[in-house]
């Protein structure tokens, strides 16, 4: 066969590879990192929705408290009959002096442009303001949560993709032993039984592996129904780095405790506002009989405009109650977020103490980790000849293991300890 077509064909092959390769990397083989998990199952989550009912809300709020300072219009009509009218107790010669009909009518519209309310409407606007402020924090404490389940999903794909390794790399100890067992067994020197010892000890490690593929799968279809994302086993999920300490408290409920205050403060001055006089200038145009003119029995029209001031004294009974039981209330959000604070501190204080375990557990497991690698790597050579039994390289094999297992539990508890440390500091 000519070399040319064999080099044609060979390039057709790698070419139709690497398309199958990038198109199986499109659609399962993505890679994504916990920030972009959570900006997907921020975006994602129904409650984010609330967002915008909250502001539409405002806004509709806000335009129905700004027609305070529009002139307010009124009409008005009544048909009254009375027991008695109005008469002059005189009477002149040749005079004759109307009198007016027991049935009266008026039909009058009215136009009052409020004064001193255009401070009360400001006062509603900010009230309006303060409470969707407030409703937005209450939704951002919620959210807070959501971060909470998307870490511990994260973190457990990468504690099981780190298992899977360590399951793979005792497969390859197993192997590793059996080949030198099967060799041993060839020379005479060694039993079937210990090599048939191995391949069981190869086929739980494979049980082990199927266990770990698939409680990884629950993870991350868990996560991806979070973030709405199709994660399969090719899904690759970033390690983070591990962030730096925070100090500071910036948790969402702090910016809620600040809202509920300031929510407060806008309705004790809608109390203050509630015991001033009002002043408005009116313009009044009608028609009716008797009109101005109380003499007059005729249909007339008329129109009277002018200011007028109206001053509840009531609202000065209650006022005061109101100011205590708002100044009882702004008490007990204080307390609320002194006592937010201290148990924050608190969970603050242990998360530290946490991390510190955790990092001198990973420094011991280190130095355990290369021991038992190096008892492993010799009795491994030992097998060749049988000076040691496979029950003995199994139990250093194992041993290794099991240390490996511990160093990538405690990688994984120390790096989801750091990252719920800013979890709870709200960094």
């Amino acid at each position: 066969m000519d070399i040319r077509i064999l080099y044609v064909r060979r390039a057709r092959r790698i070419f139709v590879l690497c398309l199958a390769s990038l198109w199986g990397l499109g659609l399962t083989g993505q890679s994504l990192s916990l920030d972009s998990c959570y900006a997907m199952a921020r975006r994602n989550y129904p409650l984010v929705q609330q967002f915008d009912l909250i502001e539409k809300s405002k806004a509709l709020s806000l335009e129905n408290a700004a027609k305070g300072y529009l002139p307010q219009l009124a009409v008005n009509g009544q048909a009254t009959f009375q027991s008695e009218v109005t008469r002059l107790p005189i009477s002149f010669p040749g005079l004759n002096v109307p009198e007016l009909s027991k049935d009266q009518y008026r039909l009058f519209g009215e136009v009052n442009q409020p004064l001193t309310d255009l401070f009360f409407v400001k006062e509603q606007q900010d009230l309006i303001r303060a409470n969707a402020a407030l409703e937005t924090q209450k939704t951002e404490v919620e959210l807070h949560k959501l971060r909470e389940r998307v870490y511990q999903l994260y973190f457990g794909v990468l504690y099981m993709d780190a298992r899977l390794e360590q399951a793979q790399l005792l497969i390859k100890d197993l192997e590793a032993g059996l080949a030198k067992v099967q060799a041993a067994v060839a020379g005479g020197v060694a039993l079937k039984s210990q090599a048939d010892q191995l391949r069981a000890e190869l086929l739980k490690a494979r049980q082990q592996i199927a266990e770990l593929k698939s409680g990884r799968r629950a993870y991350a279809e868990a996560l991806g129904l979070l973030t709405r994302q199709n994660m399969d086993e090719k899904t690759v999920l970033e390690t983070p780095a591990a962030p730096l300490p925070a100090t500071e408290i910036r948790r969402p409920e702090l910016a809620m405790f600040g809202a509920q205050q300031q929510s407060l403060v806008q309705q004790s001055r809608l109390i203050n506002n509630k015991t001033l006089p009002r002043l408005s200038a009116f313009f009044q145009g009608g028609y009716g009989r008797p009109a101005l003119n109380v003499l007059s029995n005729d249909f007339d029209p008329y129109f009277i405009t002018g200011l007028r001031l109206n001053w509840n004294i009531s609202s000065f009974y209650t006022s005061g109650n109101e100011r205590q039981l708002l100044s009882t209330q702004q008490s007990a959000i204080a307390v609320q977020r002194e006592t937010f604070l201290l148990n924050t501190r608190l969970a603050v204080q242990q998360q530290q103490a946490e991390i510190a375990k955790w990092q001198e557990l990973i420094v011991s497991d280190g130095e355990i980790i290369l021991l038992r690698e190096s008892v492993k790597n010799t009795a491994q050579q030992q097998l060749s000849n049988g000076t040691v039994t496979t029950t003995d390289y199994l139990n250093y094999v194992n041993a290794e293991d099991l240390a490996r297992q511990q160093l990538i539990l405690h990688r994984m508890q120390l790096l989801l300890a750091q990252y719920n440390h800013l979890l709870t500091t709200g960094n």
